[in-house]
């Protein structure tokens, strides 16, 4: 009977499985539109039917527009610091006045 050292695994090991023909592979998703950086959330401004979007100002990252910064609404978990990609700079959101 053979001994085995005490760190060997119990099982042999499994050679890596092959690849699986789910037909041709598909080339990565090449996202379009520009950088930007959240700078600021502002807290006391939500939108939405639900209230599930926040108004917040972010600093574009690239493009013509480098280093603009525009107020824009933005849907989900967000905090500052954050980098978004928007679909065009030239869009900015009104500012909401609280009643």
């Amino acid at each position: 009977m053979e001994e085995k050292p005490a760190n060997a695994p119990s099982t042999p090991a499994q050679a890596p499985a092959a690849p699986s023909n789910q037909g041709p592979s598909r080339p990565a998703m090449q996202f379009s539109g520009f950088l930007a950086e959240i700078v600021e959330i502002n807290n006391k401004v939500k939108t939405g039917m639900y209230g599930e979007v926040y108004q917040v100002t972010c600093r574009i990252l690239e493009g013509k527009d480098k280093g603009r910064i525009i107020r824009r609404n933005e849907i989900g978990p967000i905090k500052v610091g954050d980098v978004i990609r928007l679909p065009d700079t030239s869009r900015e959101a009104r500012e909401i006045k609280v009643k």
